[in-house]
């Protein structure tokens, strides 16, 4: 029976699991053995997974596979990816070698403006805080240098200050709407730093404007964030050929297959059910690489979906066209990543993995990103609108069917063999698993 207790996060980690162990599950050692075969065998590296975050008791593994083959901007890449769903690196890895013969992918840094913002409340006369913002804008400027300081000297820091009069929305909030520059950090440390020196300076020297009423003189500091909305934070990916050189080979001509698939995307930019799925896809592949050099998966999945959603109504990131014979697919999406800083120089796999993409900058690991999720949709297109999702995903998901029931080697080889020419489904499965055991 669940109970309730008192300073678990002081208790030690074995008394953490002792605990929880005997707390809500029936066989207690069980439990335990399989939260201690997930240690790391080297010591400090475990004691490094425990202080990533508070009341560590084991660690959850994710497959960390490579995608190779990309030819980006001309220069090849092996993408890392961290991620359980089937077929999702076979698919980004299909698509890499498909287009490599057609020219590869095209990127390009289209913005890295980020966004941060004071939240207050102000309940006076408007043009008197416009005043009051006119004159202590140099002084926010100037309170914040020392820790602006070193990201000036590289070249980034706050771009502008403005005051954003939001009394339409809610009666008396106000902001103050910071972009930034952060150059190869994401920033979210650097930028929500600043902003509650902001805050601070706002709210203590609003008490020493002149033309301000006792009242007006008590600006309410409600929150000083980032945000993870960063429209302009935008990168392009794209990839283009002669629509005959879409030879597919699955009993479609090429300009059958364009048309499909120009088709396809029309619909995701219109239906948003269809279009939830569309973007879920390209995420498999962005999301695997932001895990894999240990970006916030969370915060890119907010702001690209918000971004999807820009125009009023929920649409696709991609778009398709064919032109003077020339098919175009393209993908404009906003990426706030960093390759210094949180875990790029804590976590060992992270470290290998900006190793493997060649130790890129921001800008760089921005366009490797976008193209990893360019090249999963497409795989997933082009597998829609010719032989199915299924056929290939469920080849994929055959071996997890077969783990799930436990198949040996030899079970496993046989059942492979057999579905090379048979439809995979989880019936079938377990169909062909169980006549092969009765026959043994």
């Amino acid at each position: 029976m669940s109970k309730t207790i008192s300073g678990f996060s002081k208790l030690s980690k074995a008394k953490k699991i002792e605990w929880i162990v005997s707390t809500y599950f029936a066989n207690n050692e069980s439990a335990k053995q399989i939260l201690e075969q997930y240690w790391n065998s080297d010591q400090k590296i475990q004691q490094l997974h425990d202080e990533f975050i508070e009341n560590t008791i084991s660690n959850y593994y994710l497959p960390f596979g490579v995608a190779p083959n990309f030819l980006i901007n001309d220069k090849l890449h092996t993408i890392p990816m961290a991620i359980e769903e089937s077929s999702v690196v076979a698919a980004a890895s299909k698509s890499a070698k498909f287009w490599m013969d057609r020219g590869g992918f095209k990127t390009k840094v289209l913005s890295t403006t980020k966004i941060g913002q004071v939240h207050f409340m102000y309940y006076g006369n408007v043009d008197t805080l416009t005043s009051y913002f006119t004159a202590i804008k140099p002084k926010l400027l100037q309170d914040v240098k020392p820790i602006t300081k070193n990201m000036e000297k590289r070249g980034g820091g706050i771009i502008d200050i403005e005051l954003r009069n939001k009394t339409q929305d809610i009666k008396g909030y106000y902001q103050l709407h910071v972009s930034f520059e952060t150059l190869d950090a994401m920033g979210a440390n650097f930028i929500n730093s600043c902003l509650e020196q902001f805050a601070k300076t706002f709210k203590n020297d609003a008490l020493e404007f002149k033309d301000f009423s006792e009242e007006e003189k008590n600006i309410q500091i409600v929150m000083s964030i980032l945000s993870n909305y960063v429209p302009d934070c935008l990168v392009r990916a794209e990839v283009s050929c002669k629509v005959e050189d879409l030879n597919e080979d699955k009993g479609i001509t090429p300009e059958e297959f364009a048309s499909k698939f120009v088709q396809a995307v029309n619909i995701a930019e219109v239906e948003p059910y269809r279009a939830v799925t569309h973007n879920k896809g390209i995420m498999n592949g962005i999301d695997a690489v932001v895990l894999a050099t240990g970006n916030d998966f969370r915060a890119v999945e907010a702001g690209v979906h918000a971004y999807a959603s820009r125009n009023g109504k929920y649409s696709s990131l991609t778009h398709a066209k064919v032109e003077n014979g020339i098919f175009y697919f393209w993908m404009e999406i906003p990426l706030a990543l960093g390759t210094v800083g949180g875990l790029t120089g804590l976590h060992p796999l992270v470290k290998l993995a900006l190793e493997l993409l060649h130790h890129p900058s921001a800008k760089e690991l921005m366009q490797i990103v976008a193209v990893a999720g360019l090249a999963q949709n497409f795989a997933a297109l082009r597998s829609l609108t010719t032989t199915g999702i299924q056929k290939g995903h469920m080849k994929m998901h055959l071996m997890n069917i077969l783990n799930q029931f436990e198949a040996n080697d030899y079970e496993k080889a046989i059942i492979v063999d057999y579905f090379k020419t048979h439809t995979v489904s989880h019936n079938a499965v377990v169909e062909a698993l169980q006549n092969l055991r009765i026959k043994n």
